[in-house]
This record gives structure tokens, C-alpha cells and sequence, in this order.
């Protein structure tokens, strides 16, 4: 990317009163970053949503030079600028209508990567929690995932720390610039990452680790993955929020049980009981949901059905296999349905002959 289309990409994520989704229509509307700070103030207020001061905001082009401030220290300390419509750009984000305009990147890491989990929990993790926390990322590594969790103390922590000893890709997200680690007592763990994963951000530098930064963050740790997992939660916190905001995007959500009456089980007892995340005691336990165990066995040949009664959902998927072999990752993302939803529908398509799965878990028509 050049330095004029950076420039205008960082600058249209700053503008006062246009947030991520506003500044998506803009850019719709428009063309490009730099066509939205080229346009008139008059042809900005028709478009949709486009008050008064947002358009005067625009017009104005206050925020570009921060935006040239923020280049040099993104050229001066290496990171890695993603705009949203960059082939580059986590492409499990671009389905979410709220996802950031801008990501900045540092370390050696893959945000396309085939599977990739969350792993969240309170601040306050038991010995139990963190029990739990390591024979999970222990079981992941035979999966091959990209773990994501959001740095904090407890769970998080622990998650980065277990999948830096299991040789597992791993990434922090998090809500402030790249000119600090908070916590700072986490830095020399960052350090390690960055040599097999790294840290994630959508704050440009001298950003502070503000309260209301946080959820910012959660949607982003969501919003990476393919399945979210809870470890320990009390009835409110960050970690629920996060799993709130997976269902939202037809991520797959699990909760580890805990003890009744234990504070901080209470959220995932919670989660499970309300069928908000699925009970999650091993890997193996995601491992059947997500259809992502091993198969040894060779399938056997499904002679097809001449005549197949399918179900609106099942009709979803064959129009978007019609267009040629997927993942079962995409095929979730692009039909906008859980991956425990879409792999229950493949089998049922494999059974009746319409679908046939290839190695690797991409389906194409039978």
C-alpha cells in the first residue's frame, strides 16, 4: 500500500462522530478513503447517517496530519497497517459489519490462519481455571489453531503463556497502541510472542488502556475466530461480553463448568444453562462440535439420491457449493451460520449424496 492511500485509510478511522460501520458507508458511498475527504460537505450530508458534524469533520481534514504522525511511527517500529478491503486483512473480520477500518500488526503471525480459537476468562482465575486453561491449549496444539486471547491478567495470561510452551501461534489483542504493553508486567511475554504470533490492535499510538476500550477490543478477539471459549467468568465481565458478541457473529461459544457456588463459574454455568456456549470439559469436546477431530477412516462411497427434499438452510449452503469447493470455515461465515450448524447440515448432505467432503474439510458437489 502507498503512503497517500495509508494516509487517507488511517485518517478516515479518526474522524470525530464516524465509527467503524459510518466510516464503511462512506467509503461505499464514495469510492475510497481519499474520495470521502474529497467529497463536499453538501453530497456528504446525503448520504445516510451523515450528520451535520460528522460531515464538518470530514470536510475540515483536521485528523490527516495525525494520520502522517501515525505512519512514521508505524515506518519507525515495523508494524503492519491492515485496511479492511486489504486482501490481507483477517478475513473472518471483513464478515463483521463492525469490524475496524484499520488493524495495526507486530510480530510473525497468520490472521487468516486455517482454524483459530479465543480463549477468555476473568482477571481472577482459580488454580482451577488455570488447570483447565492448560490441558486446553495443550489439547489445541494437535489442532493446529492460532489461540487469541486479550492479554489481562488470569485466564488470558495463562492462555498465551500455555500456547508459548506448546509451540502454539498466538495473539494478543488489545486496547491501546503499540507505543506500550499493558500490562506492563506482561512484556517479556510479547516478546515471546512476537517470534510466533504477536500483538493486535486497532488504536493508533498514544492511545490509553481506557475503560471503554476494552469492549472495542472483545469484538476483535470474537470476531478472529472461529470458536470462543470461556474459562471461568463471574456473572459479569469482559469474558461474557466477548461471548455475547461471538454469538453475534455465529461463532461457535463453549464454556468450561465449574463448582456451584464458585464466583468465578457462575458466568459459564450461566452460558451453558441458557444454551449461550456449548459444555466444553476436553478438546475433544470441540474438537466433535467444530468437526475438526481426525478421521482414519476412509468415508463410504454415498451412491446420490435422484430426488432430495432439502431444508431452507440446506439450500443456503448448496447455492454458495455451487460456486465451487469451500472450507467449512468460509461456508460458515458466508451463509452466516454457526460452524456446529453447517457441519450438522453437511453430514446430512453427504448422507442423501448432494455434497461429497474432500481432505482438508472442503466440500464440493457430489
Amino acid at each position: 500500500m502507498n503512503s497517500t492511500n495509508l494516509l487517507y485509510n488511517i485518517g478516515v478511522g479518526l474522524i470525530d462522530n464516524v465509527g467503524d460501520v459510518l466510516a464503511k458507508k462512506l467509503i461505499a458511498y464514495c469510492g475510497s478513503a481519499e474520495a470521502v475527504f474529497r467529497e463536499r460537505k453538501g453530497k456528504l450530508l446525503k448520504i445516510p447517517d451523515v450528520g451535520n458534524a460528522a460531515a464538518t469533520a470530514i470536510v475540515s481534514q483536521n485528523v490527516l496530519a495525525r494520520a502522517e504522525e501515525e505512519i512514521e511511527f508505524i515506518e519507525r517500529h515495523k508494524l503492519n497497517a491492515l485496511f479492511y478491503l486489504d486482501n490481507d486483512y483477517p478475513n473472518r473480520l471483513k464478515h463483521c459489519d463492525d469490524g475496524p477500518v484499520m488493524l495495526y500488526t507486530k510480530g510473525n503471525m497468520d490472521l487468516n490462519a486455517k482454524r483459530i480459537v479465543s480463549v477468555v476468562g476473568t482477571r481472577n482465575a482459580t488454580e482451577y481455571g488455570k488447570r483447565m486453561c492448560n490441558e486446553i491449549v495443550e489439547g489445541l496444539a494437535a489442532l493446529e489453531v492460532l489461540v487469541v486471547s486479550g492479554l489481562a491478567y488470569g485466564i488470558d495470561i495463562c492462555a498465551h503463556k500455555a500456547s508459548i510452551d506448546n509451540k502454539i501461534q498466538t495473539v494478543a489483542v488489545v486496547a491501546h497502541g503499540h507505543d506500550r504493553i499493558y500490562p506492563g508486567s506482561h512484556k517479556s511475554i510479547v516478546e515471546q510472542m512476537y517470534k510466533n504470533g504477536g500483538m493486535v490492535t486497532e488504536f493508533i499510538s498514544n492511545t490509553n488502556p481506557d475503560r471503554e476500550n476494552f469492549p472495542k477490543r472483545n469484538r476483535i478477539i470474537a470476531g478472529l475466530s472461529d470458536a470462543v471459549i470461556v474459562i471461568e467468568s463471574a456473572k459479569r465481565g469482559g469474558a461474557l461480553i466477548t461471548a455475547d458478541i461471538g454469538n453475534s457473529y455465529n461463532r461457535d461459544v463453549f464454556a468450561v463448568p465449574g463448582m456451584l457456588g464458585s464466583k468465578y463459574s457462575e458466568g459459564c454455568n450461566w452460558l451453558i444453562k441458557v444454551n449461550k456456549g456449548a459444555l466444553l470439559e476436553s478438546v475433544k469436546d470441540l474438537e466433535y462440535i467444530m468437526g475438526w477431530e481426525p478421521r482414519d477412516s476412509k468415508k463410504k462411497a454415498v451412491q446420490k439420491k435422484i430426488f432430495v427434499e432439502l431444508a431452507p438452510s440446506e439450500k443456503v449452503l448448496i447455492e454458495i457449493i455451487r460456486r465451487g469447493s469451500i472450507g467449512i470455515d468460509t461456508l460458515s461465515l458466508e451463509s452466516k451460520m454457526a460452524t456446529s450448524i453447517v457441519s450438522a447440515l453437511l453430514l446430512n448432505l453427504e448422507f442423501a449424496g448432494v455434497v461429497k467432503c474432500m481432505p482438508g474439510k472442503v466440500y464440493q458437489m457430489n
